[in-house]
């Protein structure tokens, strides 16, 4: 049976349709594989070698995996709020309203929006302070560590800019604060907060930015230093940091 299935396959390969689709033979030696690992769309971005230690399950896998499930989690429950949701001073507070007496499960949705975000930032903290006990920020893992302050810091502007959008008293005094802290900087302090705000005051041109921030430019930023963070930590062998005795067994 398992002759008659892989002289079929092979009979297959020899076929111009097949030939068509995949452009190499199959992966049998570590030349082939590596070309066949290369030469593909989604896996290109994977080293053709891991070391078996990198693969075992670790806190900063599960502390990374749930940060990055976290934000999915965030990227749908805020589509869907964004179907109830106005960004206009008038109407902003009202869709709040509208979302824990009116609409059907809005409680749920919000505050599993809130949350979640709530968490993602505690996770995200916690795997910061795991990566650094166990020596990420050391070579050849540098570049990534810069990538994950930067993601870090994304997390907590995201975190910071959706807390306006309700625009109730505690997210109209908590921005007033914020950029109020902000305008303390030497020189342009006071430009980045006029920028912030699209004016002086916290207004409606604040509430839309932050909405703008919050829903389009932080989350594709997100998306991209996330991808590189994964690609960089394939590429750099696993999150462990290589050792002597290590180098020695490869």
């Amino acid at each position: 049976m398992a002759t008659t299935f892989h002289a079929a396959l092979e009979n297959l390969r020899t076929t111009r349709v097949w030939k068509s689709i995949f452009r190499r033979g199959p992966a049998i030696t570590n030349r082939t594989r590596s070309v066949a690992v290369f030469g593909n769309l989604f896996l290109h971005w994977l080293p053709v070698k891991v070391r078996e230690k990198s693969l075992r399950a670790r806190a900063a896998y599960y502390l990374g995996s749930l940060s990055f499930l976290l934000f999915l989690l965030l990227v749908i429950t805020g589509v869907l709020l964004m179907f109830y949701y106005h960004p206009a001073a008038p109407d902003a507070y009202r869709d709040m309203k509208d979302l824990r007496f009116v609409i059907s499960n809005g409680v749920f949705l919000r505050n599993m929006h809130r949350i979640a975000a709530h968490l993602m930032v505690l996770l995200v903290f916690c795997h910061m302070f795991h990566v650094f006990y166990r020596g990420g920020y050391k070579p050849p893992h540098e570049f990534n560590w810069v990538i994950g302050v930067v993601l870090l810091l994304l997390t907590l502007f995201l975190s910071y800019t959706g807390y306006l959008l309700p625009w109730d008293q505690l997210a109209f005094w908590a921005v007033t604060v914020g950029t109020n802290i902000v305008s303390a900087m030497p020189v342009i302090g006071s430009k980045v907060r006029f920028v912030a705000l699209g004016g002086n005051i916290v207004g409606e041109n604040a509430l839309l930015r932050f909405y703008v921030l919050h829903v389009v430019i932080l989350p594709l930023l997100a998306f991209l230093f996330i991808g590189v963070h994964f690609w960089r930590v394939q590429k750099d062998g696993g999150l462990t940091v290589r050792s002597k005795d290590d180098d020695g067994k490869n």
